[in-house]
């Protein structure tokens, strides 16, 4: 049995579509620059709202634009597939799958069957979102990012064998770290068979993709557009904050029961967990925080204690509050240092990447990490492959 489907209706680019995922930029501006720069961009259609011929709508009320958008862009720069599925390779040495998986496979604690196992806690609101956007131009645009646990090792070999007899990819694309992005298109058959069976063949933990995995239940879909990928592909990085606006009184965090002391700058990201760096008024401070007694694993994790101790109980603030910046790990300490030093942010918190241990773990616990707690790289892009949904 596998939960792994071949794509029925998918869109293969030809070239310029792929993009950086929606969820992956520190700044709107960001988005806006690049639809500018290439307007048949995959943001283009993801963040309506943010192309320049849109600015000043509501996301809701540029979804209009947006399913325009694709309608001319699916004419002019994809070719249509029927039953296939899509090899992929990330950047050197990195695989994965595109193909179709079944939404009730997902499971978010112990008491939910499934071999999907969803990890982070969401917010509702990128969520919907994300449904009202599937509805509006029928097709999904971003895969969810999927580990495959069990037969990792296996299906890493496949698709590395697969794509040295496939001769040259449908299309490449060049991220903006310079890394080559490269899909090939498989057909019906017996590889095809045996890649489906590799990639659902064992539990697949999201390791990029909360929002999009539950906008595909919340919107009743039957199956979600994937890449299942191996543990040898990727790595996690660091995933950091920045405030915007909160001050931050640090007599008054002491006072919570962190320990704080002084830390050289320029700033960097702690090699392990234990501690943060905080960045404020062109000051750094090693922060220990408390975790309490008896806390389990996910409570003891750096990022579920800033959560609660730096944004619930010092600041009063939810972890969704829009003055909260979440920083991804290919925005470096540096970057984050001098948007505090130049006034566009209060303060950085700087946090250790979660291990690839503590990230099993939790997992297999069926128990849930903290918001944007792991950045994955390489990450898939965005705009390469589409799944047109069942009218």
């Amino acid at each position: 049995m596998t939960v792994a489907y071949p794509i029925n209706r998918a869109w293969i680019s030809t070239g310029h579509t792929g993009a950086q995922n929606y969820d992956e930029f520190a700044e709107d501006r960001e988005i806006t620059e690049i639809i500018a720069r290439n307007p048949v961009s995959a943001l283009a259609v993801e963040m309506p709202h943010l192309a320049p011929a849109s600015l000043g709508k509501t996301f809701i009320e540029a979804l209009p634009d947006a399913a325009s958008r694709l309608q001319d862009t699916l004419r002019t720069s994809f070719r249509p597939h029927e039953d296939v599925v899509a090899i992929y390779r990330l950047g050197p040495g990195s695989y994965g799958v595109f193909c179709l998986v079944g939404t009730d496979q997902i499971s978010t604690n112990a008491d939910e069957p499934g071999l999907v196992i969803r990890n982070e806690d969401v917010f509702i609101e990128k969520v919907r979102e994300r449904v009202a956007l599937a509805e509006s131009v029928g097709h999904l645009l971003s895969p969810v990012l999927l580990l495959q646990s069990g037969k990792g090792a296996e299906l890493h070999a496949l698709l590395e064998e697969l794509t040295g007899n496939m001769g040259s990819p449908a299309v490449t694309d060049t991220d903006q770290n310079g890394r080559e992005h490269a899909v090939w298109v498989l057909g019906p058959g017996p590889d095809q068979d045996e890649v489906l069976a590799l990639a659902g063949g064992g539990e697949l933990i999201v390791a990029d993709g909360n929002h999009r995995s539950l906008a595909a239940q919340t919107g009743g879909l039957p199956k979600f557009l994937a890449v299942v990928t191996t543990p040898e592909s990727i790595a996690i990085q660091p995933y950091n904050r920045l405030l915007l606006g909160p001050v931050i009184d640090i007599d008054k965090l002491r006072a919570l029961g962190a320990e704080v002391v002084p830390a050289e700058t320029p700033i960097t990201v702690p090699a392990t967990g234990g501690s943060i760096v905080l960045y404020a008024e062109g000051k750094a401070h090693s922060v220990t925080l408390p975790s309490g007694p008896g806390a389990e694993l996910v409570q003891r994790l750096d990022h579920a204690l800033v959560e609660r101790v730096i944004f619930n109980e010092l600041l009063g603030l939810d972890a969704g509050d829009k003055r909260i910046n979440y920083v991804g790990g290919d925005y470096s300490a540096a970057y984050l240092q001098s948007e505090v030093d130049e006034g566009r942010a209060t303060a950085a918190i700087l946090v250790a990447p979660v291990t690839v241990d503590d990230f099993v773990a939790v997992n297999l616990s069926r128990l849930k990490l903290p918001r944007k707690s792991t950045w994955f790289t390489p990450k898939a892009r965005g705009g390469l492959v589409l799944t047109e949904l069942p009218k």
